[in-house]
């Protein structure tokens, strides 16, 4: 995959995102894709921060969703190679401060295949 093919979901993955689009952001992942947050460790700490497969991860992001509806995602940097985009952002939810977040998402035939978050 090309570095602009990479970025490109990435765009797709931050509008879902940020229009709380659940079934849109779903569609960009592997049906077994796996994801890791430190969020997720805490929230649900049976996990270990990780879980796999569309299921999961709509559980995941619905209970985010509806628990967090002012929750939005600053794009600050992206950075591509052929297999993954690193993604730089600010996480924004009104009456909370904002908290930088790093993200990898692995990605093979248009779809990633695995997330991992990172918070600094």
């Amino acid at each position: 995959m090309t570095t602009n093919s990479l970025e490109t979901i990435a765009g797709k993955w931050f509008d879902a995102f940020n229009e709380h689009d659940l079934e849109q952001l779903l569609s960009l992942y592997d049906d077994e894709a796996v994801h890791f947050s430190p969020k997720l460790k805490i929230r649900h700490p049976e996990t270990n921060g990780l879980v796999q497969g569309k299921d999961a991860l709509r559980a995941w992001w619905k209970d985010a969703f509806d628990r967090l509806p002012t929750l939005q995602y600053t794009p600050t940097s992206l950075t591509a190679n052929n297999e993954r985009v690193f993604m730089e952002y600010v996480r924004r939810v009104a009456n909370e401060p904002d908290l930088l977040v790093a993200e990898v998402l692995e990605i093979s035939d248009d779809k990633i295949v695995a997330s991992r978050v990172y918070h600094g």
